[in-house]
């Protein structure tokens, strides 16, 4: 029987989201990849099992996370089953619907028969009475915003979910979206954005301005830009990485001269600081505590143990940051 450290919680920072009383750990497991059946069951035990004993307490899930949609809510149920049952209520547990899980046209998007049958059989897959936070995965240009938050303040309204969230909405959305849970009663908790050294569109576009004047947690994904911002790619593209497969997220296209001369510097930095290239990447998104939380996945204890050691520098001169804008721009 799985047995959490004494000291899960010795090092781990944890930080409140937004104006609530949530505290999440600053750095948090996604779920996107790795736990479908093509990945070996021992190991994503192992994973969550290390996870959690270096304090990461949040676990980030989707309705259509595997491959196929579904199959890790599936896992994580076993695991919640096997492993962690007496150590729900130290979890934080969140799921999301937006994009497709079934055929026809209540399958996907936002409407409240989609995001309620939805959020009922996350709740199945994974065993549970409720989740911790349930998202609006992506904004749905068809429904009415009134109708998609209304279906999250449901959520909580019948106890299927403590807090609510949302994905992929711009800032102008974000506004929209807390105004109407705001009016309802049911706050905006958080928002999941795609955020990094190469990808600064919550930045550019104003979204995390708009969460700071909201009072609004985020928490960010594809920090590592799906492995790019690691060591993989800094001599080319190995033939057993992502690139170099038929992954929808990243092709070999992507990985271009200039790409890599641009993680080479990057690399260099983080080198003067003491951590590897993904390390650097997550402490950059961590940096002044506008985040609450960076998303890592891992396909291995080892290589969550290395993300998970970003904590240990998180802080930034202004010559670090110049540095990592210019090797950005080449």
């Amino acid at each position: 029987m799985y047995t959490a450290h004494t000291d899960r919680y010795a090092d781990m920072p944890y930080r409140r989201t937004g104006r609530s009383g949530l505290k999440l750990p600053a750095l948090s497991l996604g779920l996107w990849h790795n736990f479908g059946p093509d990945r070996p069951v021992e190991t994503q035990r192992a994973i969550l099992r290390r996870a959690f004993d270096l304090g990461v307490t949040h676990f980030d899930l989707a309705n259509n996370y595997g491959p196929p949609p579904g199959a890790a809510e599936e896992s994580f149920g076993e695991a919640l089953k096997t492993d962690f049952a007496r150590y729900r209520d130290e979890m934080i547990i969140s799921t999301k619907a937006g994009y497709l899980m079934w055929p026809g046209p209540y399958g996907e998007w936002g409407s409240r028969k989609y995001l309620m049958s939805s959020l009922d059989q996350s709740l199945q897959r994974m065993g549970l009475d409720y989740v911790d936070i349930f998202y609006s995965h992506r904004p749905d240009p068809d429904t009415p915003f009134e109708e998609t938050m209304g279906a999250l303040h449901s959520a909580v309204q019948q106890g299927k979910a403590l807090y609510v969230g949302i994905s992929n909405y711009s800032a102008e959305q974000t506004r929209e979206a807390a105004r109407i849970l705001g009016e309802l009663g049911t706050p905006l908790l958080i928002h999941q954005p795609r955020y990094s050294m190469l990808d600064r569109r919550p930045e550019d576009e104003g979204l995390l301005d708009a969460l700071d004047e909201l009072q609004v947690g985020s928490i960010v994904f594809s920090p590592l830009e799906q492995g790019v911002l690691t060591a993989r790619y800094l001599d080319g593209i190995p033939e057993d990485s992502r690139a170099a497969s038929d992954s929808p997220f990243l092709n070999s296209d992507a990985i271009t001269e200039d790409l890599v001369a641009k993680l080479r510097a990057l690399n260099d930095i983080a080198r003067s600081r003491g951590q590897s290239l993904a390390q650097l990447a997550l402490a950059w998104v961590l940096r002044g505590r506008r985040v609450t939380s960076a998303l890592v996945g891992a396909s291995s204890p080892q290589q969550l143990e290395d993300s998970v050691a970003a904590i240990r520098n998180l802080d930034f001169d202004a010559d670090e940051l110049a540095r990592i804008d210019a090797a950005i721009k080449g």
